[in-house]
């Protein structure tokens, strides 16, 4: 039996690590399960998330993250 999955509308912080950079993009239009915390972006959003990762732009701050290695 399945059960109905209750999506709902959010703005949510998106992180991703490529070609050894770390990009953080805020305030991203997501369908969130509120029981998972599952997140599901549309194809639009997808393909802006990429274009501001790959454009010129200039962030709106830059911050300092530490890294450690899990051991």
């Amino acid at each position: 039996m399945f059960r109905e999955e209750k999506l709902v509308e959010q703005k949510v912080t998106y992180s991703i690590f490529m070609d050894d950079k770390f990009y953080i993009i805020e305030n991203v239009p997501a369908r969130v399960n509120p029981e998972t915390g599952e997140q599901y972006f549309s194809p639009g959003t997808v393909e802006k998330i990429h274009n501001i990762i790959h454009s010129q732009l200039k962030p709106v701050k830059t911050i300092k993250t530490p890294v450690f290695e899990f051991v």
